[in-house]
């Protein structure tokens, strides 16, 4: 037949239909669909992802779907996610019908009721807070689930951990500031100091990404700061950081007691990797700080840094002990939701890109080690060595279970 020949070109045209139709499938699996549930936890303001992340993720071919309200507590309203190419749900039940289900707080026991069989969960872990069956219930879902707190970027840091201790550390300052005024009945000081004025003492446990933006807030108002950390390196690491020499120790009771005595704040800046942080502070030592000084314990969500601290909130956050104000909300992220919000979508939303470019979160965790550490179940099986350890949970290592796919 010639080249021309009708039957040979429908011939052609025929064989060329079914990669074409492949082609479609493939570029399908590579969608995702993306919910992001309205935070029930008492006082989380924040949410995952700000509209503009969601208008990031629409564009490149994925679907979101908001609960109505989810951003208000962030001033982000329900036309501003629909504008970026949301789709607003009203009900829980149905926003939790997605592929992938983006939280800021872990999820409730009810929650996990509504969830589906082989969903991804991205969420806080704060195992210190979760009922004895939370792991039980979410691996009888067979879900695979990330803890954003746990997992690690290229460079071996925990990104968001290191985003919202930057803004603790910063709002540790602020809100010390505000109960040393007089418009808080404080003793009337300004946190900082001026010209021939002796300036505040603060004295900051903990060298991590909450104690160094701690310390820069701090030290940006004119104050003297006092770091204990038990890690040399830590304490290193932030001197080199700041470019300048501080009054840096490790953490020597005797040394943190005569800190306290002339300190105007202590601010608590220790995280633990796994349980409870350890009580530094006495309650002895608080109670020979001056009257009127201020503590602000960032690591009250693990347990707390003072042997005088007691977990508060955003409607009732201080209380005074032995003359000294404490401020323990677990939560200080949330009263400054909105930058909360934007720092978390800048870095979820490209985690998310990223696993609708590899196909599924499967072939991203098999290239990203870093997001395999934040994976605590894998398909309803658990893999963290603490957790099993800590419930008595059987666990398999994640390695081996991907090797087998």
């Amino acid at each position: 037949m010639s080249s021309d020949d009708p039957v040979k070109n429908l011939s052609q045209e025929a064989s060329r239909q079914p990669q074409e139709q492949l082609l479609a499938v493939k570029e399908d699996s590579r969608k995702l669909y993306i919910g992001i549930p309205r935070e029930i936890s008492f006082q989380e303001n924040r949410v995952a992802l700000a509209p503009e992340a969601v208008a990031l993720l629409t564009n490149n071919g994925h679907e979101v779907w908001v609960e109505m309200d989810a951003g208000k507590a962030s001033n982000f309203s329900d036309r501003d996610y629909s504008e970026a190419g949301a789709k607003i749900v009203e009900s829980k039940d149905e926003v939790y019908k997605a592929q992938v289900i983006l939280k800021v707080e872990p999820p409730s026991m009810d929650e996990i009721n509504l969830m589906q069989r082989k969903q991804l969960l991205v969420s806080a872990l704060q195992l210190s807070i979760q009922p004895e069956n939370f792991l039980k219930n979410l691996m009888s879902k067979r879900v695979t689930a990330i803890a954003w707190d746990y997992f690690m970027d290229a460079e071996g840091n925990l990104p968001i951990v290191n985003a919202m201790g930057e803004i603790g550390g910063n709002t540790a300052v602020l809100i010390a500031a505000e109960y040393l005024s007089n418009y808080n009945n404080g003793v009337g000081t300004m946190l900082g100091g001026i010209t021939g004025v002796k300036p505040s003492e603060v004295v900051i446990i903990g060298a991590g990404s909450v104690g160094e933006y701690a310390t820069r807030a701090a030290l940006g108002l004119g104050a003297t700061v006092k770091v204990f950390d038990n890690s040399t390196y830590k304490l290193r690491r932030l001197q080199n950081s700041l470019g300048q020499r501080l009054f840096t120790s490790t953490l020597q009771p005797k040394v943190i007691a005569n800190a306290l005595k002339t300190a105007d704040v202590a601010i608590g800046a220790i995280r633990a990797p796994h349980g409870r942080t350890p009580c530094v502070v006495s309650e002895e030592m608080v109670s020979a700080m001056k009257k009127g000084s201020v503590i602000v314990d960032v690591s009250i969500d693990q347990g707390g840094v003072f042997g005088t601290s007691e977990v508060t909130n955003h409607d009732y956050p201080v209380f005074t002990k032995h003359g000294v104000i404490h401020y323990c909300v677990p939560n200080i992220a949330s009263r400054v939701s909105r930058t909360a919000s934007y720092a978390l979508s800048n870095i979820f939303a490209p985690i998310l890109l990223s696993i609708g470019e590899e196909g599924g979160v499967d072939a991203l965790l098999k290239k990203n080690r870093g997001l395999r550490k934040g994976v605590y179940i894998y398909n309803g099986t658990l893999t963290n060595e603490f957790l099993g350890e800590s419930y008595g949970i059987p666990y398999k290592d994640l390695d081996l279970l991907m090797s087998a796919l």
